[in-house]
């Protein structure tokens, strides 16, 4: 399983619209249920220091099984290790998204 079938947004062309939602996904009708436990719980694992509520991972375990919680967990975690890396050495975006 890809994290992307975990989501929910297999194979589905992201547009300019869905990613200026993300940063307002709670309110925002593109996103399912599903999706915007998903993004809060990103929200909350890539804060410092990370501190998921009791709360926010029963709402995520409503949605998603134990193994795809510890894909998505990683996945996150993966990105949030990427990027400061990619911070620390001033390694800039390629620009791949436009």
């Amino acid at each position: 399983m890809d994290i992307g079938s975990a989501v929910g947004r297999q194979k589905r062309n992201v547009t300019a619209e869905d990613l200026s939602a993300v940063s307002h996904f709670d309110d925002s009708p593109l996103f399912s249920e599903r999706e915007k436990a998903a993004l809060a719980y990103a929200e909350e694992v890539s804060r410092t220091p990370v501190r998921v509520s009791a709360e926010l991972f029963e709402r995520l375990k409503s949605h998603f099984n134990e193994e795809q919680i510890v894909e998505l967990t990683a996945s996150i975690a993966y990105e949030n290790y990427r990027a400061r890396f990619n911070h620390a050495l001033d390694i800039k975006s390629e620009q791949f998204y436009e």
